[in-house]
C-alpha cells in the first residue's frame, strides 16, 4: 500500500485532467452554425440525451439540427464512469413509498429498456464500444444497514428488476450487505455516441459544434420556436433542451436541483475487479468499474469524493484522497487518467424530462444525478415520443411538473438555505478582502483568489501565460465565485455554474461569461517569469 500523501502537496498539472473516454477516442470537428435555418426539431446539447432524441426523431423522418456549445459527447457525458444500469444506488424502496408503484415501475422499465436500447443500437451501428453485460452491485460497510438493503432488493424485484440481496461483493472492500442487479452493462460512451452521430449525419441530421445557444423563444400562438445562438438563429417546430442545465429556466430549476462535483481516477492495477460494477452507497461514496484500453490494458476506474460545486475546499486534494482510496483497495501500479464531473441532483432524485413549464413546444431533460447513461437514453426516447405526439408510459416517472413529496420539500429547504448562507458569507468575505491586503503578484502558477478593488469584486488567477482578472460575481444570480485549484476554473458555490480562468462559461445555469476586468497593480498583466521591480 502506498504511503499517505499530504493534502497540501502542490496540485498536479491541470493538463493531466483528461477522461479515459476522451483520451481513447477521436476528436470531433463538426462545423459551427454559419447562418440561420429552419428544421422540424432543434436539439440544444450534444450529450447522450440530446443525441438519443435527435436519432429517434430523425428515424421518424423529421429534419433535425443539433447545436452544441463545445464538442459533442464532451461534457458530462464524456466525463462519466459510464455504467449502463438501472441500479441507481439504493432507490426503489423509497421511490415506491414516496411516488407509488406505477411511478417506480415506469422508472425501472425506462432504465432497463435503455440498457437494451444501447446494446441494440451498438449492434446495429456495428461499433465496438466495449458494451459488456455484467452484474451491478450497491453495498454498504455498515452491518446495521442490512435490513435496508434487503428491503431495497425486495422493492426492486417487485417492480420488475433483476435484483437480489447479497451479503458480500466481489470487490476488495468491507461490505456488510448489498443488492445485486443482474444483466447490467458498461461501455465506452464516446465510441458509442460518435458512431451514432456519424450515422445521423449520413441520414441528414445537421450537427453544429462551437455554437452557443443563448436564448429560446417558444412556439406559442402558432409561431415557430426560435433558438438564438452566437452564430445565428434556428427556427424549429419543437426544441429539445438537453444542456445539462437548461439554458432557459422559467421553471426555476436552479432552486430545484443541487450541483454535485465528483472525481475519477483510472488506475493500472494488478487486481482489476472485472466481474461487476460497484457502488458503495454511503458517505464517502465509492464507484468502481473496469475498462479496456489499447495503451494500458485493463484500467480500474475509481470514483468518489463528491461535494457541492464550489464548496468543500481544495479540489486538488480531492484527487489525492481518491488516489489514496484506490491504492488502499487495489494493487495500483500507476494512475493513467484522472478527471472530474458535475451532475445536478433533483429534489427527489429523478430527472426532470418533458415539456418545459411555461414554454410551448420546448422540451427539457436535466437532473440526471450521476445516472445519465440510462436516464439520458430514457429521456431522449421519452422526449422523442412527446414531440411526435405519442403516449409514453415512462413519462410519468420524469414529469417536470410533478408534485414534490415531503422528503423533496426538506431537500428544497435545506438546499436553498445553503445557497442563502453561501451568498451572505461570500459577499461578507469579499467586502473585507481588498486587493491591498494581499499582493496578488504573490500568487503561484495555478492559484487564484477573489479580492475587492474599490466597489468591484475581482477573481484573479495566475497561469504560465500570466494573470487573468475577471469579475468575481457569477452572472446568474450574483454569488461570488470560488477558485477550483484542481482544474483552474471559477466555480459558483450557489448553483454550480463553472467558468474558465479567463471567464468563459463552461456550464450553467449561467449563460454569460465572467466579464474581463483590470486590477490597478496588475495593469501590465506580467507573465510569471517577469520581474516585479
Amino acid at each position: 500500500m502506498a504511503p499517505s500523501r499530504p493534502d497540501d502537496r502542490p496540485a498536479d498539472p491541470v493538463d493531466r485532467r483528461t477522461s479515459v473516454w476522451t483520451a481513447t477516442s477521436d476528436a470531433t470537428d463538426y462545423p459551427p452554425l454559419s447562418e440561420g435555418g429552419r428544421v422540424d426539431v432543434a436539439v440544444v446539447g450534444g450529450g447522450i440525451a440530446g443525441l438519443t432524441a435527435a436519432a429517434e426523431l430523425a428515424d421518424d423522418g423529421r429534419s433535425v439540427a443539433v447545436v452544441e456549445r463545445d464538442r459533442i459527447a464532451a461534457g458530462a457525458t464524456g466525463n462519466t464512469t459510464a455504467k449502463v444500469t438501472s441500479q441507481h444506488g439504493v432507490r426503489y424502496h423509497r421511490l415506491r413509498e414516496d411516488a407509488g408503484e406505477r411511478v417506480a415501475r415506469a422508472y425501472a422499465a425506462a432504465n432497463e429498456a435503455a440498457i437494451d436500447h444501447v446494446e441494440a443500437t451498438a449492434d446495429e451501428l456495428g461499433v465496438d464500444c466495449g458494451f459488456h453485460r455484467l452484474p451491478a452491485y450497491a453495498y454498504t460497510s455498515d452491518p446495521a444497514e442490512r435490513r435496508k438493503y434487503e428491503r431495497e432488493a425486495a422493492a426492486a424485484a417487485d417492480v420488475g428488476l433483476p435484483a437480489t440481496a447479497v451479503d458480500s461483493v466481489p470487490v476488495p472492500d468491507d461490505a456488510a450487505a448489498g443488492v445485486r442487479f443482474d444483466a447490467q452493462a458498461e461501455f465506452h460512451p464516446r465510441s458509442y455516441l460518435l458512431a451514432l452521430a456519424e450515422s445521423m449525419v449520413d441520414d441528414g441530421v445537421r450537427i453544429y459544434e462551437g455554437t452557443r445557444a443563448t436564448d429560446i423563444d417558444d412556439g406559442g400562438r402558432g409561431r415557430a420556436c426560435r433558438v438564438e445562438t452566437d452564430r445565428g438563429t434556428l427556427a424549429a417546430d419543437s426544441v429539445v433542451v438537453a444542456t445539462h442545465f437548461p439554458i432557459v429556466d422559467p421553471a426555476f430549476y436552479f432552486a430545484r436541483m443541487s450541483p454535485k462535483k465528483s472525481y475519477v481516477v483510472a488506475v493500472d492495477a494488478a487486481d482489476p475487479p472485472d466481474d461487476g460494477v460497484f457502488y458503495r452507497a454511503e458517505e464517502p461514496y465509492l464507484s468502481v468499474r473496469t475498462c479496456e484500453t489499447d495503451e494500458h490494458g485493463t484500467l480500474t476506474l475509481v470514483g468518489g469524493q463528491n461535494h457541492k460545486t464550489g464548496q468543500g475546499g481544495s479540489t486538488a486534494a480531492r484527487f489525492r484522497r481518491l488516489e489514496r482510496q484506490a491504492r488502499a483497495r487495489f494493487d495500483v501500479e500507476s494512475v493513467a487518467y484522472r478527471w472530474s464531473t458535475e451532475d445536478f441532483v433533483t429534489l427527489d432524485g429523478r430527472p426532470y424530462v418533458g415539456e418545459l413549464e411555461r414554454r410551448e413546444n420546448v422540451y427539457v431533460a436535466t437532473g440526471f444525478g450521476g445516472w445519465g447513461m440510462t436516464n439520458g437514453v430514457a429521456a431522449g426516447r421519452v422526449i422523442a415520443d412527446l414531440v411526435r405526439g405519442r403516449r409514453n408510459s415512462w413519462a410519468r416517472a420524469f414529469d417536470p411538473a410533478r408534485v414534490t413529496d415531503r422528503g423533496g420539500v426538506t431537500e428544497f429547504l435545506t438546499e436553498n438555505a445553503n445557497v442563502g448562507k453561501q451568498y451572505v458569507s461570500d459577499w461578507a468575505q469579499a467586502a473585507l478582502s481588498s486587493a491591498d491586503e494581499r499582493d496578488v503578484r504573490d500568487l503561484s502558477v495555478g492559484e487564484g483568489t477573489v479580492v475587492r478593488d474599490g466597489t468591484d469584486v475581482l477573481a484573479v488567477s495566475r497561469s504560465e501565460a500570466g494573470y487573468d482578472v475577471v469579475s468575481g460575481v457569477c452572472p446568474h444570480l450574483g454569488c461570488v465565485v470560488s477558485w477550483n485549484d484542481g482544474e483552474a476554473t471559477w466555480d459558483c458555490p450557489c448553483h454550480g455554474s463553472r467558468f474558465e480562468s479567463d471567464g468563459e462559461v463552461l456550464d450553467g445555469p449561467a449563460v454569460d461569461d465572467l466579464s474581463t476586468k483590470h486590477l490597478r497593480n496588475l495593469e501590465s498583466n506580467p507573465s510569471p517569469d517577469a520581474t516585479d521591480d
